[in-house]
């Protein structure tokens, strides 16, 4: 009696997870994965010949939140620490995920998450002034010594350039600077518009190593307040920069040239058309811009759940079809496309192992499920520049079609 109990037991427990291990079965194909469900029974998937990863659902709802929605429901299982790695590490799980999750093997209960966020993401997008402000607030006004644990010492906040491949960080940066200061082809004395200009290092790059005038504009009153005290500490080149904190739509000026990096992915796709109107009205009649942006290469999507809610709220991606039309329509001339694909998940592995070294200065500036939360941003991103479809457009537009050099011998010099 005691042992037909016991079976039953067992039996019930194998049903109630039942479900994880249909999909994981399903899924999990290339790699060694062993998972502990949330009542202690184990499975493994995969290549049983190959290193496993481990990982544990210490609890029912952690479990049944992934289920339910894989994209969030793991991510917050993670961050409330529901969810244990037991062997291996966060980003090589989330990077056998990935490597697996090409292959679209979600049961239709899963997909049909994703459906709804494609269907439903202009209305999360439509970021107007007010909305854009508290969208910018909610990430880029965190403490900014939280920055100073993983960026570079110009607290560059986007894709840097890996001109050989295995330059440091720094070096990687300032190269990622000139090569953008080269397609603007800048002169002396010209006047540059920098929409979203960060910490400030850009513009004062702009100005020191090109002599420009450069306006740089912000949503984020810490962003504004540390590139003001750049200027009050009389960086070389900081008596021709100006940093002001206003929106895009806001600027009523003309420009030589126009420069946006990492500040696109916050416009939404509703915005595109007014975004490009406005460089076309602020840009002068023989003017440059350039606009370097997150994109995709597989076509329009939809936010990744978890960085919508905790990361870049009323973010988004855009895929290169969903820009051009709004430039076409804008006046522009489109004179260069250039596509930076690995070049944002090798700066991302750097970005990690920094924060990596420096978490305990983290936990004791925020917490640990901070912490928790931002392992799993920068792990997560870089395995989607490495192995899904995302990359970096730089795109150069001018209003005249001969404005800018007819090659791009220019950008060797």
């Amino acid at each position: 009696m005691v042992h037909e109990i016991t079976h039953q037991n067992e039996e019930r427990r194998a049903a109630s997870s039942w479900p994880l291990w249909q999909v994981l079965e399903t899924v999990v194909r290339d790699g060694h994965l062993r998972v502990w469900d949330f009542r202690g029974q184990v499975r493994a998937f995969g290549d049983r010949d190959m290193k496993p990863l481990a990982v544990r659902f210490l609890t029912g709802k952690a479990q049944r939140a992934f289920l339910a929605d894989p994209q969030l429901g793991f991510a917050e299982g993670w961050m409330d620490g529901d969810i244990e790695i037991e062997s291996g590490t966060l980003y090589e799980l989330l990077a056998l995920f990935a490597k697996n999750l090409t292959r679209k093997d979600f049961p239709i209960w899963m997909r049909a998450g994703d459906k709804f966020r494609r269907l439903t993401r202009f209305v999360r997008q439509w970021n107007g002034a007010n909305g854009a402000k508290r969208n910018v607030s909610r990430h880029y006004d965190l403490p900014g010594s939280l920055y100073e644990l993983f960026l570079d010492k110009d607290r560059q906040y986007s894709c840097a350039y890996f001109e050989t491949g295995d330059q440091p960080l720094d070096e990687a940066q300032i190269a990622k600077k000139r090569h953008i200061a080269k397609k603007l082809c800048l002169t002396p004395r010209q006047r540059v518009l920098d929409i979203g200009c960060g910490w400030g290092g850009l513009a004062l790059h702009l100005a020191r190593e090109r002599g420009a005038t450069v306006v740089g504009i912000t949503l984020s009153e810490e962003q504004e307040a540390y590139a003001k005290k750049r200027i009050e500490a009389g960086e070389e080149g900081a008596g021709r920069v100006d940093f002001r904190l206003a929106d895009y739509r806001s600027i009523d000026e003309k420009f030589d040239r126009i420069v946006s990096v990492g500040m696109f992915e916050h416009v939404g796709v509703p915005n595109y058309r007014t975004f490009f109107r406005k460089v076309e009205d602020c840009l002068e009649d023989d003017g440059v811009a350039l606009l370097h942006t997150i994109g995709r290469l597989s076509g329009p999507g939809h936010t990744n759940a978890f960085i919508a809610k905790y990361i870049f709220p009323g973010g988004y991606i855009p895929a290169l079809s969903e820009i051009v039309p709004a430039i076409e329509k804008s006046g522009l001339f489109i004179t260069d496309v250039e596509v930076l694909r690995l070049h944002y998940a090798e700066t991302l592995a750097i970005w990690r192992r920094n924060f990596e070294r420096n978490r305990s200065k983290a936990a004791a500036m925020l917490s640990e499920r901070f912490c928790r939360m931002w392992e799993y941003y920068l792990a997560g991103c870089e395995v989607s520049f490495r192995y899904y479809d995302l990359c970096v457009f730089q795109i150069q537009l001018a209003k005249k079609i001969e404005t800018v050099p007819i090659t791009r011998a220019y950008l060797c010099l």
